[in-house]
């Protein structure tokens, strides 16, 4: 038998750690002086320790090492976490990969254009909206106005109180000079009845919603669409739904195409190509 002092310098591995494994039950000495409370090992248990520091290394909770040590473990349950832990890290591996890919976007960024975008994009979940709505073909998306006249004179008798920012849905696939398809929407929680014109319904939860906000004048939002799609490109995602244009800071003056203080948050549905 051998103390463990010696027992941690043969291993490598702190007398501090070595007593916490004897308290996890993990690796106990094969005697411990009643007297004195020295640990004393023995050479064959380095086999054990070993192991036990070769899946620490795996990423294993001590927890799950000890289940793995179990004599009794039957094989194909230690597959199956060993299994799982595969594919643990190779997800963390792709998102890491996936952030090492947008780390040199940013940085190829820098060196072309010598600056940051303004625009920085995230990708987030957002959850089931209810809305009343209306949709119409416009000249240009500024003249949208009258849609939105529509709405809120269907909702106005009503007392209906929107429950969140109003946003307006662009159902064309790609850019146009002409006659537009949008939607113009307000977010509600009331049981609203649809009429010929006015729809009601949910709009469904969205796992990956690309993500940009622009503060500034309408007439200036070109640019954080450009810096969107730029984005999508490079980070090879694809659309696959109504882009969504949301006032988070409506104009002071109403339909201002002008005014600085308006913010508004930009999202498309994604998927990764």
């Amino acid at each position: 038998m051998i103390r463990i002092g010696d027992f941690s310098k043969l291993s490598r591995v702190s007398i501090k750690t070595l007593r916490f494994y004897d308290e996890m039950g993990l690796l106990k000495p094969v005697e411990t002086d009643r007297f004195t409370g020295y640990r004393y090992y023995d050479f064959h248990q380095l086999a054990r320790l070993y192991r036990i520091l070769a899946l620490k290394d795996l990423g294993f909770s001590l927890e799950e090492i000890g289940h793995l040590l179990e004599g009794d473990l039957p094989t194909e349950q230690m597959r199956g976490m060993l299994k799982l832990r595969q594919a643990e890290i190779r997800q963390r591996v792709e998102e890491e990969a996936g952030r090492l890919e947008r780390v040199d976007l940013w940085l190829r960024q820098i060196e072309q254009e010598d600056c940051m975008s303004r625009y920085d994009v995230v990708i987030k979940k957002v959850e089931p909206i209810k809305v009343a709505s209306v949709r119409g073909v416009v000249p240009t998306p500024p003249e949208q106005g009258p849609l939105w006249g529509e709405l809120w004179a269907y909702l106005k008798p009503q007392n209906v109180q929107p429950s969140g920012p109003c946003f307006t849905l662009y159902h064309d696939t790609e850019h146009k000079d002409r006659d537009w398809d949008v939607e113009v929407c307000e977010q509600i929680k009331v049981e609203l009845a649809p009429t010929k014109r006015v729809k009601v319904y949910s709009l469904p939860a969205v796992e990956t919603m690309a993500c940009t906000v622009h503060t500034g004048p309408f007439v200036t939002i070109g640019q954080a669409y450009d810096a969107i799609l730029k984005w999508l490109d490079e980070n090879k995602y694809q659309i696959v739904g109504p882009g969504r244009e949301m006032v988070l800071r409506e104009p002071q003056t109403q339909n201002s195409q002008n005014d600085p203080g308006t913010v508004v948050e930009i999202q498309y549905p994604v998927e990764k190509v």
